[in-house]
């Protein structure tokens, strides 16, 4: 690859890279460009830039508007598997079904012999051994893997004890409408600001994100001597 820009460059040299540098401030979910990450926050707005030519329908990325042509319009299918006469509208779901034939299992896990054709049933497999419960009942602080599991328990276990109101952000339930808008303003809402992380460099434009960025330093030995190999937390 050459360019006489430096930019793209740059720009191109990111696409040979794990780093990724661009974070939502809404999720915490980190993206390798700009251009990814701005695609994603779109999800979270509802913003949909990309107008179908055909109909009316509008999409948050230009991959789901090329999606939308041919299953709607188009109906093309560029994907053709080799062995036999499937053919697809998206090549994510041809390499999924091609490992129907191999039987290849590309997402292993490194504690047991689990291993999955899908990397978000590996990412749900891992839990069982980190033994993580990030979702938390509002009313007795039962913690659960699942935010669906947790859904399920309050239900079953409180009926009218609920909330009727859910974040959209993260799990809290709040019992008034009025309290869950100062939840959304102190913690969700975007800051002009950054404010920046208190044990590294990472920086971020809502409260709530750095909460759970600076909840993965607690743990942390970032001191560590310079004569062995000693480290601590403080």
């Amino acid at each position: 690859f050459t360019s006489l820009r430096i930019s793209s460059l740059n720009r191109h040299v990111k696409t040979h890279s794990h780093e990724k540098c661009h974070v939502c401030h809404l999720c915490l979910k980190a993206f390798r460009t700009a251009t990814l990450l701005r695609n994603h926050v779109n999800v979270h707005t509802g913003t949909r830039p990309y107008k179908c030519g055909d109909c009316d329908m509008a999409f948050v990325t230009s991959g789901e508007l090329s999606r939308h042509r041919r299953y709607k319009h188009t109906l093309e299918k560029p994907f053709k598997c080799s062995v036999c006469k499937y053919s697809s509208v998206e090549a994510s779901k041809m390499k999924r079904h091609i490992r129907s034939h191999t039987g290849e299992r590309p997402y292993a896990c490194d504690l047991c012999s689990y291993a999955s054709k899908d990397a978000y049933k590996l990412k749900r497999h891992m839990i069982t051994h980190s033994g993580e419960k990030p979702y938390e009942c509002y009313v007795c602080q039962a913690k659960f893997t699942q935010s669906g599991t947790m859904k399920i328990h309050m239900l079953q276990k409180h009926g009218e004890n609920v909330p009727k109101y859910q974040c959209p952000h993260c799990s809290t339930f709040i019992a008034r409408k009025s309290d869950l808008g100062v939840h959304l303003r102190n913690l969700h809402s975007y800051m002009a600001v950054a404010i920046k992380c208190s044990y590294c460099e990472a920086v971020f434009h809502e409260r709530y994100a750095l909460i759970l960025h600076e909840k993965t330093h607690r743990n942390e030995k970032r001191f560590k001597c310079d004569q062995c190999s000693y480290t601590c937390q403080q």
